[in-house]
């Protein structure tokens, strides 16, 4: 029997979805809960988070490496540094197929705090040196102040 995706219960595609996470992030999983779990199990609408204004930052960065290990190692890194701050989350990565550029994506109630609780750790890392921060202040509407900032 051939398995077909839209046929899938939630179960199945829970496990699919574990399953391409890999080794690398499966500690992250345990450790948070994505907006793809929230659509399976559910998450409570008077969320005091969901209250506040998601500030955004978002990184865009040439990566041209073999392998996503190095990215794998300044994920760990960037949620060690933002947990105990209590500045934000980090949200994950998106990555062309060729490994050629990528995006990082962290939210929380001030971008600024945020950013400069990352922006060492960036400078620090040989594939962000040139990447470009946007930076939101707000949620992603029409007139919310952005700025751009260049990582040395």
């Amino acid at each position: 029997m051939r398995l077909i995706p839209q046929y899938w219960g939630k179960h199945e595609s829970m496990l699919c979805f574990i399953l391409l996470l890999g080794k690398a992030n499966v500690e992250l999983f345990k450790k948070r809960r994505f907006g793809i779990i929230d659509k399976f199990f559910g998450k409570k609408k008077s969320d005091s988070k969901d209250k506040v204004p998601k500030h955004a930052v978002i990184i865009h960065f040439l990566y041209g490496m073999d392998g996503l290990e190095p990215l794998h190692r300044l994920e760990k890194e960037i949620n060690i540094l933002i947990d105990p701050e209590g500045v934000g989350e980090y949200d994950g990565h998106e990555i062309a197929l060729d490994y050629s550029d990528g995006f990082l994506y962290m939210y929380g109630p001030n971008a600024e705090a945020l950013f400069k609780t990352v922006r060492p750790l960036l400078e620090q890392i040989e594939f962000m040196k040139g990447a470009t921060a946007k930076i939101r202040f707000g949620p992603p509407e029409n007139g919310v102040k952005e700025i751009i900032v260049k990582i040395k």
